[in-house]
């Protein structure tokens, strides 16, 4: 529902409509807790976790297409510098994670939980930590799937507690 009242205020600001937009924001505030300006662009099959709950973005910001941003994500700027965040193809942002600054975010990245970026980050790899570090580097779309991928634990979906 908030991805879905973005592209509308942001068609509404492309198209020089100059109250809705603004109105469209505030409403979003309102109900979803989260700041999303018209005038920040955004890829297509891009999600937003949780319904965007909590999520902020810099009026300027660049995202790219087919990205996961989790809830309570920051995405903004830094004092004194007037770039903000570009972000890649295929990222995925994890919870609660802090993207700030005039950084670059490469395509095919994973950010981890509450990971705080201030450097540039290239392609295809992995960061975590406060401030964030590369973790792991090259990876493959197999890596990059296989968090999502279903887990077994014996022969139920369901998590068993080890018998003592």
């Amino acid at each position: 529902m908030l991805l879905i009242s973005y592209r509308i205020a942001n068609w509404l600001y492309r198209h020089h409509f100059p109250v809705l937009p603004k109105l469209m924001y505030y409403i979003q505030r309102a109900l979803f807790k989260s700041s999303l300006p018209a005038t920040y662009t955004i890829g297509v099959d891009t999600k937003l976790g949780y319904g965007g709950i909590g999520i902020v973005v810099h009026a300027r910001t660049v995202i790219g297409k087919n990205c996961m941003i989790g809830q309570g994500v920051t995405i903004g700027g830094k004092s004194g510098w007037y770039e903000v965040p570009v972000i890649g193809d295929n990222v995925e942002i994890s919870a609660g994670a802090r993207i700030l600054g005039p950084v670059h975010i490469g395509n095919n990245v994973i950010i981890g939980a509450n990971a705080v970026v201030v450097k540039d980050v290239p392609d295809n790899c992995i960061v975590a930590g406060i401030p964030a570090k590369i973790i792991k580097e090259n990876i493959s779309l197999e890596d990059y799937e296989g968090p999502k991928a279903l887990k077994y634990r014996g022969d139920t979906v369901w998590p068993m507690t080890p018998k003592a």
